[in-house]
């Protein structure tokens, strides 16, 4: 039974570890997912060239880091939505291709958040520039 016991700079080396290799599988996953979003989602693509425009955009627009955090989070807010919209869109296609009133109704409301996300950064962005 004693072999087992681990002392405790032993559990915090083993435990950072298992935690290292998770994280780094993690990322690789995300980095494959927004390849595969970017690779097959038009409206992905367009809301990255709008990122790419407005996130460098926040040093003129933002009058302090409050702001430029405001505009930060709404631009990548967006994108989540989308992303999210993205994935919902392709687990109700593995599912079936035939229509079905259920499967509109999905992709109908993870529309309508992404549109939610779209209108909320719209308006924050409007607002600073405006005032």
């Amino acid at each position: 039974m004693s072999d087992l016991k681990f002392d405790n700079k032993q559990q915090d080396r083993r435990f950072f570890s298992i935690a290292k290799r998770r994280l780094i599988e993690a990322t690789k996953n995300s980095i494959i997912g927004l390849a595969t979003c970017f690779k097959h989602e038009e409206a992905f693509r367009i809301q990255v060239a709008i990122a790419a425009i407005a996130l460098p955009s926040i040093y003129w627009v933002a009058d302090n880091v409050m702001e430029g955090l405001l505009l930060f989070f709404v631009i990548v807010l967006m994108m989540i939505t989308e992303l999210l919209n993205s994935a919902l869109e392709a687990t109700v296609d593995r599912v079936g291709l035939d229509y079905h009133e259920l499967s509109k109704r999905a992709k109908d409301i993870a529309s309508a958040a992404v549109f939610f996300a779209i209108l909320l950064a719209a308006i924050t962005w409007l607002t600073l520039i405006i005032t």
